[in-house]
């Protein structure tokens, strides 16, 4: 079982990691609005002077901060969820099996949810 300072210690960790993600959301934003002109994103008005490979690259860009800002939102929910399960007073214990989670495992991984025997499964 976790003490109280054990628990607002994960609690401010996972205050940091969620302020973290939040930054990682708003550096990779640089492209969402640029849906439809690759060159939007870019600032170009034009494609006729610029390289194909200048809008291949474009793509890859855009498609990479897509990728990272769905990681960074997924990242936000879990995290938001382990502040809901503290709150209730579920947090530390397994969504799985109801055992205390021991407080190692949670100072690595402050969003765990299961024992690691349980993850492996």
């Amino acid at each position: 079982m976790l003490t109280d300072a054990q628990i607002n210690e994960l609690k401010n960790q996972l205050e940091e990691m969620k302020d973290e993600a939040y930054k990682e959301l708003n550096n990779h934003d640089g492209y969402r609005n640029t849906e439809g002109d690759p060159n939007n994103s870019v600032g170009e008005l034009s494609s006729v002077d610029n390289h194909p490979g200048d809008l291949g690259t474009e793509k890859f860009e855009r498609e990479k901060d897509y990728t990272l800002n769905e990681h960074a939102k997924e990242q936000i929910q879990e995290i938001e969820a382990a502040l809901g399960r503290i709150e209730k007073g579920t947090y530390g214990y397994s969504e799985k099996s109801g055992k205390p989670i021991p407080y190692e495992r949670l100072k690595a991984m402050p969003t765990a949810r299961y024992l690691v025997e349980e993850e492996e499964e």
